[in-house]
């Protein structure tokens, strides 16, 4: 018979993740050790293998929450019968709020992803391409000539967006002179006013 679990068995996954995601961010993914994150977590050895049976387990989990709350927010957030300006913004505002308080987090996801089994990168990608479909059939919306055929233009676009969006976190202060809906307002900007003007001929 499986064991039930403990009340606060989420409560302590997130911290646990959240303190291995620190070390990791700090350390790289190659010298931070098991040991190390327990000591960060404040648990024992033993009751981290409890909950991941490896470093890569550990690695994997960091990533697919982070990711999974970034889809969850960017489903939440979207309003088709807003018009597509409007809906980018919000999808834009969506993703930099989820950033909030998760440097350590995404800097694994976009330096660990070379440790995964293609079975744990097929299921990360899954999830990227539902979020980045999203965006794309907003500017495909805003500007129709990015999806016609043979402009191979409507991927380039969506990706120079996440872009700005993935980068934030190396210069953004949250004490700062903008915030993180001020900055949603301009990488939507510089995203409209541009895409216009974008076109088959580049």
């Amino acid at each position: 018979m499986a064991r039930p679990r403990a009340a606060d068995f989420e409560e302590k996954q997130a911290h646990i993740l959240d303190s291995a995601a620190a070390v990791f961010a700090e350390l790289g993914m190659d010298k931070a050790s098991m040991s190390q994150i327990a000591r960060e977590c404040g648990v024992s050895k033993a009751l981290l293998y409890h909950y991941y049976p490896s470093k890569d387990a550990l690695i994997f989990a960091i990533i697919d929450t982070h990711v999974s709350h970034l889809d969850d927010a960017v489903i939440a957030a979207d309003d088709p019968d807003l018009p597509p300006g409007e809906r980018l913004e919000r999808l834009v505002r969506a993703v930099l709020e989820t950033y909030r308080g998760a440097d350590n987090a995404h800097k694994v996801q976009l330096n660990a992803f070379g440790v995964l089994s293609e079975a744990q990168r097929a299921q990360l990608r899954d999830t990227e391409k539902r979020i980045v479909a999203r965006f794309s059939s907003v500017l495909k919306e805003l500007n129709p000539q990015l999806g016609e055929p043979g402009t191979h233009l409507l991927t380039p676009v969506t990706m120079s967006l996440f872009g700005m969006l993935n980068w934030v976190y190396t210069w953004f202060k949250e004490d700062g002179p903008i915030t993180r809906e001020d900055y949603a307002r301009v990488a939507t900007k510089i995203i409209l006013d541009g895409v216009g003007g974008v076109n088959g001929r580049h």
